[in-house]
């Protein structure tokens, strides 16, 4: 790990790589078909929606320090570029 890196930076972007592959979208999809298919199991219930819609909250809110944190990086290495 460089000095200048934290574990939460290396977290990140082992993270990104991760989130930006292909598979990893397939997962995703494959997870609202299978909650979509369990519909009627669960009678439409309020429970059954419940659960994707915690589900996509929680997901949505950690990728907001993800891509901050991309973002930071970027921005970092835009200015030591302007500045050199």
């Amino acid at each position: 790990m460089s000095p200048n890196r934290t574990l939460f930076d290396h977290f990140a972007r082992w993270t990104e790589h991760q989130v930006g592959r292909s598979v990893t979208f397939a997962l995703a999809l494959l997870s609202i078909v299978v909650w979509g298919v369990t519909g009627p199991v669960f009678g439409w219930s309020d429970t059954w929606q419940l659960v994707i819609n915690t589900g996509t909250t929680i997901v949505t809110f950690l990728m907001v320090f993800l891509i901050q944190n991309a973002q930071n990086r970027i921005l970092r290495r835009c200015s030591s570029n302007s500045t050199s």
